[in-house]
């Protein structure tokens, strides 16, 4: 199984982006529970958003009113709603979380990062 993240790019501030992290690899899966973080070079990981099994949603103080995080019915795949974007949002997102699959049960996993630039 791998998280696949996509959508990044490059953007003038205020506009938007949406990000996805989608499950493959198996014929299902589900995913149970799923963060996106962002990094730039020389700080720390930040959590920006996450959305928990039940659906319940949480976001880091900087994205709160900006970002949404959702996913689709099937559970396949997370999206990362991001509007009204600043320069402070670029960075490279990555996905991070607890897939089911029926072989290997519920497991952790990583995405690649996708990168954001946003222009000022």
């Amino acid at each position: 199984v791998q998280l696949q993240a996509s959508g990044g790019g490059l953007v003038q501030a205020g506009g938007r982006l949406r990000l996805s992290c989608a499950a493959s690899g198996s014929t299902r899966s589900i995913i149970n529970f799923m963060d996106w973080y962002r990094q730039t070079p020389g700080k720390a990981r930040e959590l920006v958003a996450s959305i928990k099994s039940g659906g319940s949603t949480d976001y880091a103080d900087s994205v709160k009113g900006r970002f949404t995080i959702s996913r689709n019915d099937a559970k396949t795949t997370v999206y990362l709603q991001m509007n009204e974007l600043k320069p402070e949002d670029t960075a490279v997102y990555s996905c991070y979380g607890s897939v089911w699959t029926p072989s290997e049960g519920s497991q952790y996993y990583w995405g690649q990062g996708t990168l954001v630039t946003v222009s000022s």
